[in-house]
């Protein structure tokens, strides 16, 4: 009888173990899908891995992506963890002895400049148990991943730079195409999901034509890629310039090649290069803006599932407290138009009374994840595809999501005194609230239940609906259909109409 802990890849031989061995789940860690992005694969698109003889040992994840070690950052601080520029592996969760289950990949977060696909919070056991395959991606950060550039143009036959992460979830997606039916997968019913710089990059892989074909459903998590690049910038060779040259090193290729990693962290810090998108439009991946191929309705034509929570600004968005009320007013006026300023002042009219630079950061919020998500839900609506919108407003518990070890943050008015905050979904979708965190009740368990089995339905078949769940009602842009995730989940005419409405008029 064959070993289930044993899989043949193309490349070679791997051995897991089990992550749940009464229910027949099983894990295979840091297997490659690429070869090191080193040395001459520096700012190169990612190269097939090299093949190896016997069995590798899977049962340990890659090192993280080299980034910067955070010290204290909200609920996204880290501690010390192993970094390298050696980092292109995945990890699977599946159940043995199963065949053509559905496969979900996930993209972690962290602003396309930190992050790791191994966190203690993406462990897929609870998904498998699901019946589905979960594979997580590590993928390059920061100007290793992102860095636009003359000179690298220069030396690419698609005369383009940047854009190495993107292209490393391509090659993660080609390696699971070619290999995941030998760890019980479909390849023809691949799911993409991802939160945060995740779902920005499910949105852009839905508009790259590198991608087609990929995958087969999408889900995106408070972040989409519909607001346009900057103009001036979009293809990011000005900041890559600018980077480059803030380095004390010759200014060509193989001299840039031989720096330590770390010498392009400090450079994107203090040059500001990771102020704008870090995704590029670089005439290959990405041939337009993103926003004008969804207008276009030239995306992928796959079901999606997206949304966002209701307080995704707190922590996030940097608060501007000497902000005063006229320029709170020139700042919605930049954003919106003159036009539209005075009628958006009303509706955050409390806000501002209370603090100008609270008004702003809800403002901020509203624009980019709430209407973000939801134009993007309209966009795919617009091409036929099934499509559903969700609005998280239950308030989980504030920890440290990746310090599983110091996982307090001994907020003053306590772990559930920071709302619905940005990445607070991430332990209920992945089914976790049992090994991280704290502070958790049984509505917390009940919910990441509810939501593990909408995620994983929609994944096997397009649609989170099935027997004993609340309906959720397909996203139309007549009212805006929206499923609340909340204890006593229900669909709903929108959240927010009368602020997202006002920004149609801006940006429809």
């Amino acid at each position: 009888m064959q070993n289930a802990l044993e899989v043949t890849t193309y490349h070679g031989a791997v051995r897991g173990n089990w992550a749940d061995e009464t229910a027949k789940i099983r894990a295979f860690r840091g297997i490659p899908y690429a070869r090191p992005p080193i040395d001459e694969l520096r700012w190169q698109p990612p190269q097939a891995p090299q093949s190896w003889t016997g069995i590798r040992n899977a049962s340990e994840p890659g090192p993280a992506c080299w980034q910067a070690i955070h010290s204290e950052a909200f609920v996204w601080s880290r501690g010390e963890f192993p970094r390298s520029e050696d980092c292109l592996y995945l990890n699977i969760w599946s159940r043995a002895e199963k065949e053509d289950q559905a496969v979900m990949v996930w993209f972690h977060g962290g602003a396309h400049t930190s992050g790791m696909a191994h966190e203690k919070i993406f462990d897929g056991t609870g998904l498998a148990r699901r019946g589905v395959v979960l594979i997580t991606v590590n993928y390059r950060l920061g100007a290793l991943g992102f860095l636009a550039h003359p000179l690298l143009a220069a030396q690419s036959s698609h005369n383009s730079s940047g854009n190495y992460g993107l292209l490393d979830k391509i090659a993660a997606l080609n390696w699971v195409r070619d290999n995941v039916a030998q760890f019980g997968g479909d390849p023809n019913n691949i799911t993409i999901f991802g939160q945060s710089a995740g779902s920005q990059s499910v949105c852009a892989l839905m508009a790259s034509p590198l991608a087609d074909g990929l995958f087969h459903k999408a889900i995106g998590q408070s972040a989409a890629c519909i607001s346009p690049i900057t103009p001036k910038d979009a293809n990011g060779n000005l900041r890559g310039e600018k980077l480059i040259a803030a380095l004390d090193a010759p200014k060509e290729i193989q001299a840039l090649r031989k720096l330590s990693p770390q010498v392009f962290v400090d450079a994107a810090d203090t040059s500001g290069w990771a102020t704008e998108s870090r995704i590029v439009v670089d005439g290959w991946v990405l041939p337009e803006q993103p926003k004008d191929i969804y207008a276009a309705g030239q995306q992928a034509k796959v079901p999606l599932l997206l949304g966002s929570l209701a307080n995704e600004g707190y922590g996030l968005i940097p608060l501007n407290e000497g902000l005063t009320a006229q320029q709170l007013r020139a700042y919605i006026e930049q954003l919106a138009g003159a036009e539209l300023a005075e009628p958006l002042l009303k509706l955050y009219a409390r806000q501002a009374a209370e603090n100008p630079a609270h008004a702003q950061r809800d403002i901020t919020t509203d624009l980019f994840m709430a209407h973000g998500m939801r134009s993007w839900a309209r966009y795919q609506h617009g091409l036929g595809a099934p499509t559903y919108l969700y609005f998280m407003d239950h308030i989980p518990p504030a920890f440290r999501l990746y310090w599983p070890d110091n996982a307090d943050l001994q907020l003053p008015g306590g772990p559930r005194s920071a709302g619905a905050y940005h990445s607070g979904d991430l332990a209920y979708v992945f089914g976790n609230t049992h090994t991280v965190g704290l502070d958790w009740q049984p509505d917390d368990h009940a919910l990441a239940d509810l939501i593990t089995r909408y995620w994983t339905n929609f994944a096997k078949t397009g649609d989170p609906n099935g027997q004993g769940l609340p309906a959720w009602s397909p996203y139309e842009p007549q009212n805006h259909s929206t499923q609340l995730l909340r204890p006593g989940a229900h669909t709903v005419a929108g959240v927010r109409r009368e602020i997202l409405d006002l920004w149609d008029h801006r940006f429809f």
